[in-house]
């Protein structure tokens, strides 16, 4: 990953006291930071080879609660340690907070210091490896959309998460001056992560009130998901620090749009886009239209991977530019799948399925072994379609709901031989109990509807 920060600067930094805290990190099964706060000094001595952290840190939810059914730890197994190794390669300033550098993490087994199978960066980088094998090396870009608002995340926690205001009052979507008046927050954001070394194109208002979009440039996959891990966290951190709120949500309000993220990728080899030939329709290659074949034809198994959480689901409807149906169209917004540069070098495919709570690992990483199988496959890419997509009966629905999302990871032949059964099996269970915790809670819709009438 290209970063801003060698280990040889570091120790330079700390000597002079530039930097004295060292953030060093994992990413969990939700696409959080999770790790530890070293003293430089210690960092640079000792700790920058490995430290350690419990291993419920990837069998957890949302809420850090501890569920049964994991095969790679439990109670009866104690909760032991997992390694973490640094990424010196990832080193960097984290410029919004005060003598600050960060390092992510590889995960690996306390034992063996092999990587654990089900963390998230080893599931990328194995299927990065993968498709290396092949010849080819992946570039994707992550499109952050989040919500803003008024009040800061501790008022809105003891409001109970009650009459949440967005910080503007209209659909802000490319506004000039709507923006102009959240520039306290995206100023900074954009600022602090160019100098985090984080490749920031742009931020633009979205389709509604007090909803914005982060963009950071095309990059090799595994910066990709590491730049949207981090700028993910910058977005929350920052808001904080300026009295405001950030979410990624992507449903917080049933009559508000909600808040994707969307995917865009090619193949290169050899430094050249794979994905383009200049005497094809449309400048698409062979290998990408087999790489799309396998992304839309897998689409409704990978799709827990793109839609999470219970929430994840309500983000599906109709005339909201969040698709509902796994096809592809040339350069449509109610597609699953958006042909972009068509005719250049820079052609390459948006997938618009992505919820803005997704883990950009294991998304892109599902989505890397659905293309995959398509070029091993040679698989067949079917016409585009053309319109709105939403009213088109004969097109391939994606799973609307958890429930039905789990089941298809689950029996999911393609996943299980490209991922292995250790990880479908793990993240399964994630889901299962993402299903079962959201089952046993009463609703204020239930007890509003029913008090009275039922």
């Amino acid at each position: 990953m290209a970063a801003n920060l060698s280990f040889d600067t570091l120790k330079e930094a700390v000597g002079s006291g530039e930097i004295d805290t060292v953030l060093v990190c994992m990413v969990d099964m939700q696409g959080r930071l999770m790790g530890k706060r070293f003293h430089a000094v210690n960092f640079v001595e000792s700790s920058f080879e490995e430290t350690h952290c419990c291993n419920y840190l990837l069998a957890t939810d949302l809420e850090m609660a501890t569920p049964p059914g994991y095969a790679s730890t439990s109670w009866e197994g104690g909760y032991g340690d997992y390694v973490m190794a640094p990424d010196l390669s990832t080193l960097r300033h984290v410029p919004w907070l005060e003598g600050t550098a960060m390092v992510l993490c590889d995960v690996l087994d306390h034992d063996t210091h092999k990587p654990v199978p089900h963390s998230p960066r080893a599931v990328l980088k194995a299927q990065i490896a993968r498709l290396k094998a092949l010849g080819f090396d992946a570039m994707m870009a992550t499109e952050l959309e989040f919500f803003l608002f008024e009040k800061s995340f501790d008022e809105i926690r003891k409001d109970g998460f009650r009459d949440l205001a967005p910080i503007s009052g209209y659909n802000e979507d490319y506004h000039i001056l709507q923006t102009t008046k959240e520039e306290g927050v995206m100023r900074p954001l954009r600022n602090h992560l160019f100098a985090a070394g984080i490749p920031v194109e742009n931020t633009k208002g979205e389709a509604e009130a007090g909803q914005e979009e982060l963009n950071i440039r095309y990059s090799p996959a595994l910066d990709c998901a590491d730049y949207h891990t981090i700028a993910k966290n910058a977005v929350k951190e920052i808001a904080w620090q300026k009295g405001h709120a950030a979410s990624f949500l992507p449903k917080w309000h049933k009559d508000r749009i909600g808040s994707s993220s969307h995917v865009h990728q090619s193949l290169w080899q050899d430094s050249k886009p794979a994905f383009f030939d200049a005497d094809a329709d449309l400048g698409m290659s062979d290998l990408m239209k087999h790489y799309m074949a396998g992304l839309i034809a897998f689409a409704p198994d990978y799709t827990y991977f793109l839609a999470p959480y219970i929430n994840s689901y309500k983000r599906f409807s109709k005339g909201t530019f969040a698709p509902t149906k796994s096809v592809w169209s040339v350069d449509n917004r109610t597609a699953g799948f958006r042909l972009c540069g068509v005719g250049t070098k820079g052609v390459r495919v948006e997938c618009r399925i992505g919820g803005s709570d997704l883990n950009p690992y294991l998304a892109q990483a599902a989505m890397l072994a659905a293309g995959i199988k398509g070029i091993e496959d040679k698989m067949t890419l079917a016409p585009a379609t053309s319109g709105d997509v939403y009213d088109d009966a004969k097109a391939t629905v994606i799973p609307s709901t958890l429930r039905a999302a789990t089941e298809t990871l689950r029996n999911s032949t393609f996943l299980r031989e490209a991922m292995g059964d250790v990880v479908v099996d793990h993240y399964t269970r994630a889901a299962e109990w993402e299903q079962e915790e959201f089952d046993r809670v009463v609703t204020d819709w239930e007890i509003a509807r029913g008090f009275e009438r039922a």
